[in-house]
C-alpha cells in the first residue's frame, strides 16, 4: 500500500467534484474547490476522521468495502477505480454497481444522429447521456438533478395525470412493467450497490403499482418497437425505438426515429430547430 500516492489521488479526485454533481447544496462560499472531507466521508459511508487520516497518509489499510464507497463517492471511472485498488494494495473485484461511464465513441455516436433522438441508459434506467434532439423531445436533462433523470423513478413517482406520465408516451404502462422486471434482474446483478437498494426502497414505499410488479418476480421483458410522445409544443410525435446493448458497460443506447415523410418526421425537424427553449403558446 502506497499511503502517499493514495492520499494524493483521493485529494485530487475530491477537489474536482462539485457539490451539485452529487446532489449536495453549494452552501456558503467555499475556500477550496470540490467537496469537503466530511462530505466525501458521508457519501462513502465512513467517518470523517478515517477519511482525513487516509488523505494525510496516516490511514490503515482500507478494506474492499471502504474502497467501493470511496469510488462511488468520488464518481471514479472504471479505470480510476482499478487504480484506487492498486494504490491500496487490494486487487479490484467486480464493480459494486452499474457503470455510469459512457465510452467516448458512444458519445460521438449520439452527436452524429442529428435527425434522431438518442439517450444512453444505465442498468438502473438513469439517463446518463443524450443528444440535443432527445432533450427537445423529452426534457432538458442538463437542467434537472441527476436523481430526476431516472426513468423508472419518473414513470412510477412522477406526474401520473393522463398525458403527463413519462413525457406523455403511449406505452407508459408497458414501459413501467418492463422496467420493474428489468430492475429486479439488475438488483440481482448488483446486490451490494447502495444507490440501487435505495432506489428500489423508494419505489416500493411510493408506488403500489411498482410494489405489485416487484412482487411478481417476473424478469422477462418485451421490447417496444414504436411509441408516441405527447409533446406540449408540436403535439403527438410517433417514433420507432431501436435499442443497442453495450454489454461491457451494462448500458443501452435508445434511438428514436420517425418514419420518413410522416408528420412526426416534420415534428422532429421542428424540434431540432426549437431545441429546449420555452415558447409561449396561446390557450
Amino acid at each position: 500500500m502506497d499511503r502517499r500516492e493514495l492520499a494524493d489521488f483521493l485529494r485530487s479526485r475530491r477537489e474536482r467534484i462539485t457539490p451539485a454533481e452529487v446532489g449536495l447544496p453549494a452552501g456558503p462560499r467555499r475556500r477550496t474547490p470540490g467537496l469537503r472531507r466530511e462530505e466525501t466521508a458521508q457519501l462513502a459511508y465512513i467517518s470523517t476522521e478515517y477519511y482525513t487520516r487516509l488523505e494525510q497518509a496516516r490511514g490503515p489499510h482500507p478494506s474492499r468495502e471502504v474502497l467501493a464507497g470511496l469510488a462511488r463517492a468520488l464518481r471514479l471511472t472504471d479505470a480510476e477505480r482499478d487504480h484506487l485498488h492498486h494504490l491500496a494494495g487490494v486487487p479490484p473485484g467486480p464493480p459494486p454497481g452499474p457503470s455510469r461511464e459512457v465510452r467516448q465513441s458512444i458519445l460521438d455516436l449520439l452527436l452524429r444522429l442529428p435527425q434522431a433522438g438518442a439517450i444512453v441508459l444505465s442498468a438502473t434506467y438513469e439517463v446518463i447521456a443524450w443528444n440535443d434532439l432527445a432533450s427537445a423531445l423529452m426534457e432538458d436533462f442538463s437542467a434537472v438533478p441527476r436523481r430526476d433523470r431516472n426513468l423508472v423513478r419518473r414513470v412510477f413517482l412522477g406526474p401520473q395525470a393522463e398525458g403527463q406520465r413519462l413525457y406523455g408516451v403511449s406505452d407508459a404502462e408497458a414501459f413501467g412493467r418492463n422496467a420493474a422486471q428489468d430492475l429486479r434482474a439488475t438488483a440481482a446483478r448488483y446486490p451490494d450497490d447502495p444507490e440501487l437498494t435505495a432506489l428500489v426502497s423508494e419505489l416500493l414505499a411510493g408506488s403500489e403499482e411498482f410494489t405489485r410488479l416487484w412482487a411478481s418476480h417476473d424478469v422477462s421483458t418485451a421490447p417496444t418497437l414504436c411509441k408516441t410522445f405527447q409533446h406540449p409544443l408540436v403535439g403527438p410525435v410517433t417514433v420507432n425505438c431501436d435499442v443497442l446493448d453495450i454489454r461491457d458497460r451494462d448500458q443501452r443506447v435508445v434511438i428514436y426515429t420517425a418514419t420518413p415523410g410522416s408528420p412526426s418526421e416534420g415534428a422532429l425537424r421542428l424540434l431540432s430547430v426549437i431545441g429546449t427553449q420555452r415558447m409561449d403558446i396561446a390557450p
